[in-house]
């Protein structure tokens, strides 16, 4: 896939999210889609939050790139004024098109993805935004703190918007991040992986929250008095932990940009692939994984599952599913805001057209290459504590 295409199809899915939510009129546009048997007023709740954090925490590297070609370069501003203004009305706590993030345990989630495109574009979203909008954001972020998250990969979320509060300038509690940091340290059980909670889960939930958030959390945040080094060892294990999930990922890539359907929340579609394109923006890839192959195999996974028919409505809003209109997929806490998590597998486009992702000849990737016959090494599990 080549960077316009990719371009094309990262504006298409943020498009109708950043343009009603600047507007003013994320919550008569956006279309309330949810499990048949779940409580919708529930779900309405929650899901203009959820839409606006995901598809920012996936568009944010690019808002704050630089480069491209004239046309991809007014696009940018365009949708950087855009987010900037569709953060204004967000938090703006006495404009009717506000979101929720006082009432209930949801919005903990989507707080801490909106925290992470703070993190991923401290120009565009933090020092480009006026300081009354800055302030609104911080105090919608600091909101969410009366509540507890769960014992699982949620911790993380607690986490990240301690780096987002962090990136606004206002106080951060190292508390709240120390508990997430040695908790995941506890629940790693190895070759990269890491469980949700004291579990191992069999799904991509390493990738949608809990590598990526890690390894920024950790990048973000400076270690406090009273830690005695164990962040920094953290650190450098979950970078090493990181780039071996990566690998992982890039191989679970079919020829045809399929990949196995396991565990919850397949109807994020592409965003299972986060944590791989989190390593090459990072240039965290291993060292035996060329970014041109990571372009392909990353291309074929977002044309397989945003390509197919019914993946979009009329009007261009996000359809449940995988691979087309899919609503069995739903899970009960999934609703039409949930699904732009599918924005994260865009986070390469931060890099600048020069480099080595983007202006190296395409490469196939390992599946491809394996299953045509080339004789390539074996692969190895990280053997570490």
């Amino acid at each position: 896939m080549d960077r316009r295409t990719c371009l094309d199809h990262l504006w298409r899915l943020a498009r109708p999210v950043l343009e009603s939510a600047a507007a003013g009129r994320l919550h008569a546009g956006l279309p309330l889609r949810c499990a048949p048997g779940t409580d919708a007023a529930e779900r309405a709740r929650f899901t203009h939050l959820e839409a606006l954090g995901r598809t920012l925490a996936g568009i944010a590297p690019w808002l704050e790139g630089t480069g491209g070609d004239a046309d991809e370069q007014e696009l940018r501003r365009h949708a950087a004024t855009t987010a900037r203004q569709a953060l204004a009305v967000a938090c703006d706590l006495v404009h009717p098109d506000r979101v929720n993030f006082a009432e209930g345990q949801q919005p903990i989630v989507d707080a801490a993805f909106l925290a992470h495109a703070l993190v991923r574009a401290p120009g565009a979203l933090v020092a480009e935004c006026p300081a009354a909008v800055r302030a609104n954001l911080a105090a919608a972020l600091a909101r969410t703190r009366d509540r507890l998250a769960f014992n699982n990969n949620w911790l993380l979320f607690a986490a990240m918007i301690e780096a987002g509060l962090h990136r606004l300038g206002a106080p951060w509690d190292p508390m709240r991040v120390d508990h997430a940091l040695r908790s995941h340290q506890q629940w790693y059980v190895g070759d990269g992986a890491y469980g949700d909670g004291p579990r191992f889960h069999h799904d991509y939930y390493n990738s949608f929250v809990i590598q990526p958030m890690l390894v920024d959390v950790l990048a973000t945040l400076d270690e406090p008095a009273g830690a005695a080094g164990a962040w920094a060892g953290l650190r450098a294990a979950s970078a090493a932990r990181f780039t071996r999930a990566a690998a992982v990922q890039e191989r679970l890539i079919a020829a045809d940009g399929s990949f196995p359907p396991l565990g919850r929340s397949l109807a994020y579609r592409c965003g299972a692939f986060q944590l791989l394109a989190q390593a090459a923006l990072q240039h965290r890839l291993p060292a035996d994984l060329a970014p041109a192959q990571v372009r392909g195999a990353l291309g074929a996974v977002i044309a397989r599952t945003l390509g197919a028919p019914g993946t979009y409505d009329a009007d261009g809003w996000l359809m449940p599913g995988l691979a087309g209109h899919q609503p069995g997929l739903m899970e009960g806490y999934i609703s039409t805001g949930s699904l732009y998590l599918a924005s994260t597998a865009f986070l390469p486009l931060g890099l600048p057209p020069e480099d080595p992702f983007w202006s190296t000849p395409a490469q196939p990737w390992t599946q491809v290459r394996l299953w045509r016959g080339e004789d390539l090494p074996a692969d190895h599990a990280l053997h570490d504590g």
